[in-house]
């Protein structure tokens, strides 16, 4: 079998999989879901997940917006680029020759955690130019700070080691496990979740694209660039976040004074899979908001 997610599969319920689409774009093959009518939102997960941590937003934003929600590159059913691929601006890069062959401009773009990341990446590039970014719970600041490079190499030395990703993977086979670490984010996710994600931690190959990922990213440039960023912020946060501290959305509005942060209270990094109808509901008001102006 192979060690990557196979859709026949670990796909065979996947949620929303009546809008799932497969394509080909930047030179590797993609897993999409696009859902809804009229205003464009771009939904990117963060590391390690996939589609399924949008499976009860999607449908509630597509009664008023046309969704679009990849697999990022090397996560879950999209195909594993090269090193320069899993770079921040390799994967900004990647997803918006995905968003070309779709032929899709977003009007709001979403990203959670890692996926905020790439979010403000593609906008700073100029590769799309959405009226607002919305980061849940994002990570946009170096792994251990001042350490950030300590960090980054121990993650390449880990990928370097062809059998890490497996024994990460015969780790997370027990479904004990990916519950233990989904709650170690500080969320409390159904049952539906859990499997879904201890599914995909039983894959290697998923594992592997979430390693490499972690292990050829450098934030820095972004938190340089992030004062000439034109569209609107919001960091939304999760007050019982124990994956991405709370305070660093503070640093970030240091960075940019205009951004805006709101708070979920009792929520945690999963905060639209705990409570995905308050997610949508905050992000279709932004939504709705940007379109409403000039």
């Amino acid at each position: 079998m192979s060690d990557r997610p196979a859709w026949q599969v670990d796909g065979r319920d996947w949620p929303n999989r009546d809008h799932s689409r497969f394509l080909r774009a930047g030179g590797i093959d993609w897993h999409v879901q696009v859902a809804g009518q009229g205003p464009v939102v771009l939904l990117l997960h963060g590391t390690a997940a996939a589609t399924h941590s949008w499976r009860d937003v999607l449908p509630l934003l597509a009664r008023d917006a046309r969704v679009v929600a990849p697999d990022l590159p090397g996560h879950g059913f999209t195909g594993m680029p090269g090193d320069q691929g899993l770079t921040l601006p390799g994967m900004a890069r990647l997803v918006d020759a995905l968003l070309g062959v779709l032929d899709v401009k977003p009007d709001l773009v979403v990203g959670h955690s890692a996926g905020a990341a790439v979010a403000l990446r593609m906008v700073l590039d100029g590769r799309i130019a959405p009226r607002e970014v919305v980061c849940l719970n994002g990570a946009l600041t170096p792994l251990g700070e001042e350490h950030a490079a300590f960090f980054t190499r121990a993650a390449r030395l880990l990928v370097g080691l062809p059998f890490v990703p497996k024994l990460f993977a015969w780790r997370a086979a027990n479904r004990a496990v990916a519950e233990r670490l989904l709650r170690d984010t500080g969320s409390t996710i159904d049952s539906r979740g859990v499997d879904l994600y201890a599914r995909l931690f039983r894959r290697a190959g998923h594992l592997s694209g979430a390693l490499r990922m972690m292990a050829n990213w450098d934030l820095r440039p972004l938190l340089r660039d992030l004062p000439r960023l034109r569209a609107d912020l919001l960091l939304v946060v999760g007050a019982n976040d124990r994956t991405i501290a709370p305070a660093k959305a503070r640093r970030i509005q240091e960075i940019l004074p205009r951004a805006r942060i709101e708070t979920l209270p009792r929520l945690g990094h999963l905060a639209h899979e705990e409570r995905s109808g308050v997610v949508a509901e905050l992000l279709l008001r932004e939504l709705l908001a940007e379109m409403a102006e000039p």
